[in-house]
C-alpha cells in the first residue's frame, strides 16, 4: 500500500502498457477524486504485493536482459482477494493450517492460482499480466508465443488490436462461441459440442495448475476455491477435483453439491474449502491499519 503522491502517479502513467485495460480508468478515478477533493488523502492498494514474496526463480522470464531492465518479469495478480483467503484461512483453521502446503483457486471472470507455503506466495499463475496463466472468460491465458506471431502477422494486427483479442475475444467465449459466461455454457454443454469443449478446457487446466503448483509446493494440504466460479458451481469443483485422488483430494459429493464452507471428504488428506473473498474488505482492512500507523508515527 502507498500514498499516491505526483510521483506515484506519473510511474502508474509509465507502466500502463503493463495492464492497458485497468489502469487508465483507475488513473482517471484518481485524478477525478484529486481534483474534486483535494484534500483528501488517498492510496494505492497493489494487487501484486502479495506475490512479491515468489523467489526470484519464480519471477523469471527467459528474455534477455534488456526488457528485464525495464520491469518485464512475472507479478502474478489478485493478491488481495489471496490476503483475504489467507486471513479466513487462519480464522477457521487455526495458525498451523495457514502455514502449511495451500493452492488457493480464484475462479471467476478473471481466473488464477497461487500457491502458498508458511504463509507466503512461493508461485502463481499470472505472470506479468493478468492475460496470462489459466483460460478466463474472455482472455485467452497462456498461448504459444508463435501463435502470437501468427495471429499479428496473418491479420496484421497491431498491438492494441492484438491486445484486444487476447483479453476481451478469446477465452471461454472463443472456444465456445457462444457466452463468456461458464453457467451459460454448463446448461449448453449437453447439446452444444462447443459449450463442452469450453467446460472441459477450464476444468482440464484448472486441474493442470492443481498438479503443477503441488510440485512446487512439495505437496498439499489444503486446497480453497473461490471467487464467482468457485464458491457457486459445484459442478466445476467436482470436475477439477476429480482425478486427483493421487494427491490426496477426495470430495464429499453432497457438501459440494451444497455449497458449504468444507467440502472435502473424511478420508481426504487434503482440507477442501470454499471461501467467499472479500478484496473490498481487504482494501479497508488495510487502508485503515497504514492510517493507524501513520497516526502513530505523528503523535511520536
Amino acid at each position: 500500500i502507498s500514498f499516491i503522491t505526483i510521483d506515484l502517479l506519473k510511474e502508474l502513467k509509465q507502466i500502463i502498457p503493463y495492464d492497458p485495460d485497468h489502469l487508465p480508468n483507475e488513473i482517471k478515478i484518481i485524478e477525478a477524486f484529486s481534483k474534486q477533493y483535494p484534500d483528501i488523502i488517498q492510496f494505492a492498494c497493489f494487487d501484486t504485493a502479495f506475490h512479491n514474496t515468489m523467489p526470484d526463480v519464480a519471477k523469471l522470464l527467459p528474455i534477455p536482459v534488456r526488457y528485464r531492465s525495464k520491469g518485464v518479469k512475472r507479478y502474478g495478480f489478485h493478491g488481495l482477494s489471496y490476503s483475504y483467503l489467507m486471513h479466513e484461512i487462519e480464522n477457521k483453521d487455526g495458525k498451523a493450517t495457514a502455514q502449511g502446503r495451500i493452492i488457493l483457486a480464484h475462479l471467476g471472470n478473471g481466473a488464477s492460482m497461487a500457491a502458498v507455503k508458511n504463509g507466503k506466495s512461493i508461485e502463481t499463475s499470472m505472470g506479468f499480466t493478468p492475460s496470462s496463466g489459466l483460460i478466463m472468460s474472455t482472455r485467452c491465458g497462456d498461448i504459444d508465443p508463435g501463435v502470437a506471431w501468427y495471429m499479428m502477422e496473418s491479420e496484421r494486427l497491431t498491438p492494441r488490436q492484438f491486445n484486444s483479442v487476447i483479453n476481451h475475444e478469446s477465452g471461454l467465449l472463443a472456444v465456445s462461441e457462444i457466452s463468456s459466461d461458464i453457467q451459460d455454457l454448463i446448461s449448453l454443454q449437453e447439446s452444444d459440442s462447443k459449450s463442452a469443449n469450453a467446460v472441459d478446457l477450464f476444468c482440464y487446466q484448472a486441474k493442470k495448475y492443481i498438479g503443477s503448483l503441488s510440485a512446487v509446493l512439495g505437496g498439499l494440504d489444503t486446497l480453497v476455491f473461490s471467487g464467482g466460479i468457485g464458491e457457486h458451481i459445484p459442478e466445476i469443483r467436482s470436475r477439477i477435483c476429480n482425478g486427483l485422488q493421487y494427491l490426496g483430494i477426495y470430495l464429499n459429493e453432497n457438501k459440494n453439491n451444497n455449497n458449504e464452507a468444507k467440502i472435502s471428504a473424511d478420508n481426504s488428506r487434503v482440507l477442501i474449502r470454499v471461501i467467499h473473498t472479500d478484496e473490498e474488505y481487504m482494501i479497508a482492512k488495510t487502508v485503515c491499519l497504514e492510517l493507524s500507523i501513520t497516526s502513530i508515527y505523528k503523535v511520536f
